[in-house]
């Protein structure tokens, strides 16, 4: 037990037996229990297998590399469809924790069977992605935008790139580039300030 983890599972939510519960489970692995993004996430020689979170829904299990564990009981979860790697157990009460602790006790040792055998997850290059129309135009008509864009790394190529692609209306993707300019030319991400 980490003591700068303990604040997670103290503090009041709905998911807390739960969460005590899965932080028992996760302990019984011989992990390294560590505070990552405010989560407890536990390790294997420094690198991240699986963390707990949770959500108005559901609290989970997030395996990092979620995608290479075999699933036998096919109850792993993707995110959304844009989550390449991690994988969720998810919960909705802490009855489905304790009933299926074995279940998932095996799969926390399958994630670090995978971490011990050094695989990893071939993740899709960004221009692997598909570039919605209207920011192609944009790249296309003003070379110094392009030159920005491109400037950026790939993660948030990609990330301006499903942004502007999960509106539904031409007008709305035009102005989500547009509202993202400023930001382009700074170098940011979407998501950052």
């Amino acid at each position: 037990m980490n003591p700068k983890v303990d604040f997670f599972f103290d503090k009041p939510s709905q998911w807390q037996d739960a969460y005590r519960e899965l932080r028992r489970v996760a302990l019984d692995t011989g992990l390294t229990e560590e505070l990552k993004w405010g989560k407890p996430c536990y390790t294997y020689n420094g690198s991240n297998v699986f963390l707990t979170h949770g959500f108005k829904e559901y609290c989970a299990v997030l395996f990092h590399k979620g995608v290479l564990l075999k699933d036998i009981e096919g109850i792993l979860i993707q995110q959304t469809k844009n989550v390449q790697s991690a994988r969720q157990l998810r919960f909705t009460h802490v009855d489905e924790v304790r009933e299926l602790e074995k279940v998932i006790k095996a799969y926390m040792h399958e994630a670090i069977e995978v971490e011990k055998a050094g695989l990893e997850v071939k993740m899709k290059q960004t221009s692997e992605f598909d570039m919605p129309d209207e920011l192609q135009g944009k790249l296309d008509e003003d070379e110094e935008f392009k030159t920005a864009f491109y400037a950026l790394t790939p993660g948030r190529q990609r990330g301006y790139m499903l942004y502007v692609s999960q509106a539904k209306q031409s007008k709305t993707r035009l102005s989500r580039i547009e509202k993202s300019i400023p930001k382009i030319f700074e170098g940011k991400g979407h998501n950052e300030r």
